[in-house]
């Protein structure tokens, strides 16, 4: 594996570790997402990662060097490790070309050319960051990253600034130039969209605890527990066959002749190219989509098939609150 983290454990006080035991393993190329809620740990992470933070315990492994263990710790110099941050740190006094280019070594000085034209900056040397929109200062920011040709990228939340007209835009072009460098590269975001969009594998994390490791389709179908199966997306509660189950809006049908599921519409939101509906099934909240809009306070029969049925430990189970 091209990056190995085994039983890393971080805290400023032994009473409340912010990450406990955390160990996984990164493929040459990869993007991995790092999904957790707020105070999770996931910032602490990167930075112990870039060695801007020092481990309790544990071991860190980058492209067959040690970079962190009992007896070693890399300087973050040393780590050929870009980071990316969500606020566009770049100088206000320096043009586009000499933030780049700012303190870089003569050696990656060739890599000038390709980087600008990969990132769409070309014609835009001259400009100063104000100058700059958020998307091109997102991009200035990855450019200069790359152009050190880092064993690992970064990325804490490059997004969350951004405007949701060019969010999207901005998403692709990123994973773009990530793919085009086979960047190894780990992403922590909040938005299950990034995660799901763009990822080879997400990581949930909760309470400094590994939850689940896997591919963004068995992710989202295949749920360790209640809490990744809630972080990634609605889910639809039910009592069925004597026992609770749950499905996501997704599998959910719209029945053409009655079924035993019968939904009243309470809202109906147009996203595009679908609705989402909102509506009650038995006092419990249920999502799904349709081509139509539909009036409010219908009742709208849906159905699904037994395969999209998840079930969850009874203890797991509370977990899910009623929605306020």
């Amino acid at each position: 594996m091209y990056l190995k983290v085994k039983n890393l454990i971080k805290h400023y006080s032994s009473e409340f570790p912010i990450i406990k035991d955390l160990s996984f393993s990164v493929k040459k190329g990869e993007l991995i997402s790092f999904l957790g809620e707020s105070g999770s740990g996931k910032t602490t992470f990167l930075k112990c990662l870039a060695g801007l933070e020092k481990i309790n315990s544990g071991y860190i492994e980058l492209n067959g060097r040690v970079l962190n263990d009992n007896l070693t710790f890399e300087s973050p110099q040393k780590r050929k490790i870009g980071f990316v941050f969500q606020d566009y740190p770049l100088f206000p006094h320096l043009n586009l070309e000499d933030n780049i280019t700012f303190n870089l070594e003569k050696k990656y000085n060739k890599n000038l050319d390709s980087i600008l034209k990969l990132t769409g900056l070309k014609f835009l040397l001259e400009r100063y960051p104000h100058e700059l929109s958020g998307g091109e200062q997102q991009r200035a920011c990855i450019a200069r990253a790359l152009i050190r040709e880092p064993d690992l990228l970064l990325l804490d939340e490059p997004f969350s600034n951004l405007d949701t007209n060019i969010k999207d835009t901005m998403r692709e072009e990123i994973y773009r130039i990530i793919k085009k460098t086979n960047t190894t590269s780990i992403l922590v975001t909040h938005d299950i969209n990034d995660a799901l969009n763009i990822s080879d594998r997400i990581l949930i994390f909760k309470a400094g605890i590994l939850q689940q490791y896997d591919d963004p389709v068995k992710m989202y179908c295949e749920p360790a527990n209640c809490y990744c199966a809630e972080i990634l997306g609605d889910m639809n509660k039910l009592f069925h066959k004597n026992d609770t189950y749950y499905v996501r809006p997704e599998k959910v049908k719209i029945s053409s002749s009655k079924s035993k599921y019968c939904v009243q519409v309470e809202k109906c939101f147009f996203q595009g190219k679908e609705y989402k509906i909102k509506g009650k099934k038995d006092n419990e909240i249920w999502h799904f989509f349709s081509e139509k809009p539909i009036d409010i306070n219908k009742k709208i029969y849906v159905d699904f098939t037994e395969d999209d049925l998840i079930y969850f430990d009874p203890v797991c189970k509370n977990f899910f609150r009623d929605p306020v």
